[in-house]
């Protein structure tokens, strides 16, 4: 049975490499949970919907998390450790991000939806980032998003490991050595 501490989060601002590093560590075996905002914008593009950054932050908001809880039952479901891109403590620096009240279903969610106590937050990083359909932000609003996630789960008790700016491999590499049980000394 898969407990809290199989779900490893991997977060922060936009076009830091999360999603290429989720993809790397499904390559190696691991279980991945894709970003919920992303193939939200997706499936808003296609249908012409308003649950968008720059539209309607706040439904955006709410289908996010709604996503996030889905992610996490299903997170459930599998075995062993799944790593996760972003997750429910990620709708809370949503809000601390658009400057709004954190509402208390979000705070209730982020508490009762627990994952791994370490999270891997990527640094801002400006040769990679890149715009595309989903990704309008500016790097600016990358680098204030990145603020925005650490300080969300920070205030919800996770410890942040910030991850190195390093090809993907490495990087999975890094992640799976602080996610290994440490001699004790």
């Amino acid at each position: 049975m898969s407990t809290p501490d199989d779900y490893v989060i991997i977060t922060g601002g936009p076009g830091a490499g999360k999603s290429t590093l989720v993809d790397e560590l499904q390559r190696r075996g691991f279980p991945g949970i894709p970003e919920a905002g992303r193939a939200i914008l997706q499936d808003q593009i296609v249908i012409g919907g308003r649950a968008r950054h720059e539209m309607d932050s706040l439904l955006f908001a709410e289908i996010m998390l709604s996503w996030d809880m889905r992610s996490h039952h299903e997170a459930t479901r599998q075995a062993g450790t799944v790593f996760c891109d972003r997750g429910i403590p990620d709708v809370v620096g949503y809000f601390l991000l658009l400057g709004r009240p954190i509402p208390a279903h979000v705070t209730a969610a982020a508490e009762k939806f627990r994952y791994h106590r370490r999270v891997f937050l990527a640094p801002p990083w400006p040769a990679i980032y890149t715009h595309d359909r989903e990704r309008s932000q500016n790097f600016g609003e990358a680098v204030r998003t990145h603020d925005a996630m650490a300080e969300a789960y920070t205030r919800h008790g996770y410890q942040l490991i910030s991850l190195p700016r390093t090809d993907p491999e490495s990087r999975a590499a890094f992640i799976l050595q602080h996610l290994s049980p440490q001699p004790e000394n």
